[in-house]
């Protein structure tokens, strides 16, 4: 086994529970089914996960879940994830590993909406009370989350080398125009907590209703118009009108919004690696996010 690329399996979990927590080495261990790609999750009975970092980059996450989830937590209308235990590294595995409680529901996309609008409501209210947490002593943008929160311009280079890579293919004067405003639309504003990944993968739907948010990996203090990329993402029509006035930030904000969205979208289309599914998704909210800036302009 490679410290740069470890295998990670349920006989991996399996020894590292059986020798850290051996309260717990009766309960079985399965793959979740949707185990993630930043970190490898399986269940540990029927009430608890193991997530274990898949590289180096994403274990700088571990401890600060741990500090800060159980902080926010009780400050938030809807459940987030709250780790119960940190494993070490051992048996061949390099990095610190968590248990969490497990969290029932079906992702978003996969899950039926009983109210789509309702839906929006719901996720903007719960980003507006953690904006509200205070922030003081959090985790500014850094290595450990990608640099959410921080300015765009951290990835302004690459980009202008997507735009670049796909002339011909999609409209990148007005792509261009787009970024060029996210990049004006400076943050001035006191560092508020964010998600940094509000994804339809990490919003849980029970009942048909918005129930819990998860995968905090990427949260910090700072600009939090990384937030806003689900209403390009995943909203559309009425339900994306609702999700902005409800969430209720500035232009700027909402421009910066525009510019994260792109820059992933862009990116997406303009890898080697992106699946076609992945790359028709991503065409599709470069249309929708050009569209907005127009309209807005």
């Amino acid at each position: 086994m490679s410290d740069a690329n470890p295998t990670i399996d349920t006989d991996l979990v399996r020894r590292l529970v059986d020798a850290q927590f051996p309260q717990w080495r009766h309960l079985p261990v399965s793959p979740v089914a949707s185990g993630g790609w930043d970190n490898r999750t399986f269940h540990l009975g029927d009430e608890m996960t193991v997530r274990l970092p898949s590289a180096a980059p994403y274990a700088l996450q571990v401890e600060k879940e741990h500090r800060w989830l159980p902080r926010l937590a009780p400050l938030l209308p809807l459940p987030i994830p709250v780790p119960l235990a940190i494993g070490e590294p051992g048996e061949g595995y390099p990095w610190h590993w968590s248990i969490y409680r497990w969290i029932e529901g079906e992702t978003a996309k996969t899950a039926e909406i009983a109210d789509i609008r309702q839906f929006a409501v719901d996720l903007a209210d719960f980003l507006i009370a953690l904006r509200q947490i205070d922030s003081a002593g959090g985790p500014a943008a850094g290595q450990h989350n990608f640099f959410p929160g921080g300015p765009l311009s951290v990835y302004d280079n690459q980009t202008r080398e997507a735009l670049q890579a796909l002339q011909g293919h999609i409209d990148t004067q007005a792509a261009t125009a787009v970024w060029d405003a996210a990049l004006a639309a400076v943050w001035h504003g006191s560092p508020v907590w964010f998600h940094g990944d509000v994804a339809w993968g990490n919003l849980l739907v029970q009942n048909g209703g918005l129930s819990a948010i998860i995968d905090f990996g990427t949260s910090g203090v700072g600009d939090p118009s990384c937030d806003l990329a689900i209403a390009w993402t995943f909203f559309e029509g009425e339900s994306r009108e609702t999700f902005r006035d409800r969430i209720a930030v500035d232009k700027a904000t909402w421009a910066r919004g525009r510019g994260w969205t792109l820059w992933k979208a862009l990116i997406t289309v303009a890898g080697h690696d992106a699946n076609q599914a992945e790359a028709e998704r991503s065409r599709r909210v470069i249309d929708d996010v050009l569209a907005d800036h127009a309209l807005m302009t």
